[in-house]
């Protein structure tokens, strides 16, 4: 056995104290907490990729804190919202500083959810057993999606205003349903006092939704265990290290990394990531020139953009999303890391950098070359999920798998796919 393996006594947890011991017969929570989060077996090749996860379980508590204080100062009317954000700016002890780890700590918890995203698309981390755990995360993807929308339309300046009135509106390509759908969510038949009223309250109950779901998130996580590097799954307890002490300070120190940047955005550039049109009060007589929404939907308002017709914009917007909840079963190879698939690897990166292209056109005017460029990068988003991924998996030559975790690591410094020493004999 590995010096750094954990024996089956070492598993169990023993409360010393006596107030420990009965509480544990009562309420076992202390025994949760040592099995899930002390002794918990993790594959010993983990990178910082697998930090991610840490991030935004630390951004969420961030951004719930910040939300609740910002929220018991501001005043959800379209005659004061605006006025109550420069007064929490300026008047609320150390407002400033809450409106800002809020504001960024948005970008910064997508920051890290496409980061956590990257590194389950390379390493295959949706595959069999872990499918309901990458549904549930494209849940949470979904759920943060809108209740980082209904956040931008809150401090009811001119890009909150108008960003509200055109994604409602998409609603109504809707057949039959669309326009009754368009209403209900305006409370009204116009952008107004209800939509902020509606979007406030959305806005603060599903970030305890996504808490809820974060739960079940690492449930699924801890009943099939953590996926790895070289795709493999344990098979003997040399494969594996304590989640505590070698996860957590891996963990620990990345997101001090992590915070390090954040605080530099929050004290230096704080507005950098805003539009300037959204410190101006709202107006529905004056649409601005060019209406953008936050940074990390541009991708996506691209694709709905590239189309010319809106029922078939609205369609592809949501299948960008939704399709990525059935990889699973999109890709048919049996290898999990693109570190032992050659081909898949150089396909994803390409698809990467679609999608990062995808985001720049979508902050662009929607005229001229952009549509062209944005409709071949749109095509090639669908073609790699539907039809590239079922092939390659039919059809690609994979580099030989490791026998094991330990093997791999053993591996890491020869080139992949060659072959290790063999053990000395005892």
């Amino acid at each position: 056995m590995s010096e750094h393996s954990v024996s089956s006594e070492d598993s169990v947890y023993k409360p010393q104290s006596p107030f420990m011991r009965w509480l544990e017969r009562r309420l076992p929570i202390a025994g949760l907490v040592h099995s899930s989060f002390i002794v918990y077996p993790t594959p010993r090749n983990l990178n910082y990729w697998w930090t991610f996860g840490g991030i935004l379980t630390f951004m969420l508590g961030v951004q719930i804190v910040t939300g609740v204080v910002l929220a018991m100062h501001y005043t959800p009317h379209v005659d004061f919202a605006f006025n109550s954000v420069e007064s929490i700016m300026r008047e609320v002890n150390y407002g400033w500083l809450l409106r800002y780890l809020h504001a960024n700590g948005a970008s910064f918890f997508f920051v890290a959810v496409y980061a956590h995203m990257v590194r389950g698309m390379y390493y295959g981390s949706y595959k069999e057993p872990r499918e309901v755990l990458w549904i549930l995360g494209v849940i949470l993807f979904l759920l943060m999606v809108m209740t980082g929308f209904m956040g931008y339309v809150l401090p009811w300046g001119q890009m909150s205003f108008w960003a509200a009135t055109v994604i409602t509106n998409l609603f109504s390509a809707i057949p039959l349903v669309g326009n009754a759908i368009v209403t209900w969510l305006w409370g009204g038949f116009a952008v107004g006092n209800p939509t902020l009223n509606r979007f406030y309250s959305l806005h603060y109950l599903l970030p305890f939704v996504i808490a809820g779901v974060v739960v079940l998130h690492v449930w699924a996580l801890h009943m099939v265990g953590q996926n790895n590097p070289a795709g493999v799954e344990p098979k003997t307890k040399k494969d594996t290290v304590a989640f505590t002490p070698y996860a957590t300070i891996k963990d620990a120190f990345f997101i001090g990394v992590f915070c390090l940047f954040f605080a530099w955005f929050i004290f230096y550039i704080p507005n950098y990531l805003g539009h300037s049109d959204n410190y101006i009060p709202a107006n529905p007589g004056q649409t601005p020139t060019h209406i953008v929404p936050e940074w990390y939907y541009l991708p996506f308002y691209a694709i709905l953009r590239a189309i010319p017709n809106k029922l078939l914009g609205v369609i592809a917007l949501a299948a960008s999303i939704v399709l990525l909840a059935f990889l699973p079963w999109l890709d048919t190879s049996r290898v999990r890391s693109a570190n032992y698939r050659p081909l898949y690897r150089q396909f994803l990166i390409v698809y990467f950098l679609a999608v990062i292209g995808l985001g720049y056109l979508g902050s662009q005017p929607p005229e001229g070359g952009y549509v062209i460029a944005a409709r071949i990068l749109t095509a090639y988003y669908f073609v790699f999920l539907l039809i590239i991924l079922p092939l390659l998996g039919l059809f690609e030559k994979t580099k030989p798998l490791p026998n094991s975790i330990s093997e791999s690591v053993l591996r890491d410094g020869l080139p992949v796919g060659a072959s290790a020493p063999p053990p000395a004999k005892a």
